[in-house]
């Protein structure tokens, strides 16, 4: 079961070449700021009961929206829209008629790949009435024929197999990475990836890490030396900090805590990080509730995710996390 605190998320806006950021949704509730945010509402592409909304971009740039869409028999449909020059698209089927795993954590998204190929990845409940969480694939060259659904994963024991994220890894090649939890989230969850050609085929399935936070998301970044992920790790006597590792020159590194908050607690927070990229110059932003402290913190690298500063404090007054960052 994937619990967590009441979602009060901060969002933030950082230009990663200068370290600037700019708080763009601070705590629900609480936004204190002498200038009032202008909100222009936009139409919606998505059909009435839409769910599970998420947003992502396209190769140009353009914003992608993905949600997810009941039909009468009780199956649901992945559908998704993309936004140009001020007007939304036809919104299109990805798959129809699956058993999506309705939790905000493991919304559906569509990743753009280097060379334009969609990827969408999703969670569905193999078996109703049951906790397991199976990971499906699906590519499309042009956005309208997507391939038939693929698993990402080799296991399929009743189990779960989630929280992940997607991105561009190579030229022809996308990376998904995630967590499996063999023996159930009391026991040790491993940090997986998938590698897949933009053709649909699983070419490597590899761990990274043997023992991470049950039920806390991943985030992947590519900058100059390659990729970054950003994931809440988990260590001896229950300590859940935020750990880094990094693809360069096709090795990974060692994992690397960015910051020593030594959050100890025996439950699943899911909550981890976000993170930004481009070129070497780095942002991630997280939740801790560190000696009882709940804040948001974010730390900046000029080197690719090698080095961090020191963490900047986000959060003005109790926060509860579930950051993103652009």
């Amino acid at each position: 079961m994937r619990d967590g605190p009441p979602c009060e998320k901060t969002g933030i806006m950082v230009d990663v070449r200068t370290h600037t950021f700019v708080p763009v949704i601070a705590l629900v509730g609480a936004l204190a700021s002498a200038q009032a945010l202008k909100l222009e509402p936009l139409d919606n592409p998505s059909g009435l009961g839409a769910m599970q909304a998420n947003w992502t971009t396209t190769h140009d740039g353009d914003p992608l929206l993905t949600w997810v869409e009941a039909q009468k028999d009780d199956s649901y449909n992945l559908r998704y829209a993309i936004r140009k020059a001020g007007h939304w698209s036809e919104p299109r089927t990805i798959v129809a008629k699956r058993q999506f795993f309705q939790h905000p954590a493991e919304a559906p998204s569509v990743t753009a790949l280097s060379d334009g190929t969609l990827l969408a990845e999703w969670i569905e409940n193999p078996k109703v009435g049951s906790e397991a969480e199976f990971l499906y694939l699906s590519l499309s060259r042009d956005g309208v024929k997507w391939s038939p659904p693929v698993l990402a994963h080799k296991d399929r024991s009743m189990v779960q197999h989630g929280l992940a994220s997607a991105i561009s890894s190579g030229d022809h090649e996308a990376s998904v990475f995630w967590l499996e939890a063999l023996q159930g989230e009391d026991g040790p969850v491993s940090l997986k990836r998938t590698v897949l050609s933009t053709d649909g085929k699983i070419l490597k399935e590899e761990a990274l890490d043997k023992d991470v936070c049950a039920c806390c998301p991943t985030s992947v970044v590519k900058t100059a030396k390659g990729l970054m992920l950003a994931y809440r790790d988990h260590t001896a006597g229950d300590i859940r900090d935020i750990a880094v590792l990094r693809l360069e020159n096709g090795n990974w590194s060692t994992s690397k805590i960015i910051y020593p908050d030594s959050w100890k607690i025996n439950a699943c927070p899911t909550n981890a990080a976000a993170t930004a990229a481009k070129g070497d110059h780095v942002a991630i932003s997280w939740y801790t509730a560190a000696k009882n402290t709940p804040v948001v913190k974010m730390v900046f690298s000029e080197d690719g995710g090698t080095t961090f500063t020191k963490p900047l404090l986000i959060s003005t007054g109790r926060a509860f996390g579930y950051t993103s960052i652009a």
